[in-house]
């Protein structure tokens, strides 16, 4: 299983930052950080940063996932099936436990930002399902896409055909 960082401190990992201009609803940009993974027994854990008003793209966890907030806040809009939506806000030391596909939602730090560990385990390797600014055209991303990425130094979770985000190391 190999490890990329041996520490959860913000101030001790890399930090690779992701944007997307093309989103004009919302701000993609925030960064993240990869600690380890093991591809056979689908387990993936990183970090995630949110600056001041720093949103993610629109997703879903496909993957069952934990999440602490360890620094900051966080908060997500939960799309229903029935067009309603949940609002859900979590301060730091919060913990939570998301099953196998959850809602698509999305998230974003607080006034001072966030930072959080996922830990996410997929039995069939795939992560996450990413959507445009308006919760259409999904594609997915798995635990070797995400890692490939991240060896090779590119974006993770772009569309196939799609928008692209730009990324850089922080």
């Amino acid at each position: 299983m190999p490890v990329i960082a041996g520490s959860f401190d913000p101030a001790a990992v890399e930090w690779r930052r992701v944007t997307d201009p093309a989103c004009t609803t919302f701000r993609v940009d925030f960064e993240y950080s990869l600690l380890g993974y093991d591809l056979p027994g689908g387990r993936l854990d990183m970090l995630l940063r949110y600056g001041r008003h720093g949103h993610c793209r629109p997703h879903r966890h496909v993957a069952s996932t934990v999440t602490l907030v360890l620094e900051g806040e966080q908060f997500l809009t939960e799309m229903h099936p029935d067009g309603t939506t949940r609002s859900i806000h979590r301060r730091m030391g919060d913990y939570a436990l998301a099953p196998r596909d959850a809602l698509p939602h999305d998230e974003h730090g607080g006034e001072h930002g966030g930072t959080i560990l996922l830990s996410m385990t997929a039995p069939d390797g795939i992560l996450f399902e990413y959507f445009d600014e308006n919760f259409a055209n999904g594609w997915t991303l798995s635990i070797t896409d995400y890692v490939e990425s991240w060896t090779k130094g590119i974006p993770y979770g772009t569309a196939p055909r799609g928008p692209g985000l730009a990324m850089a190391r922080a």
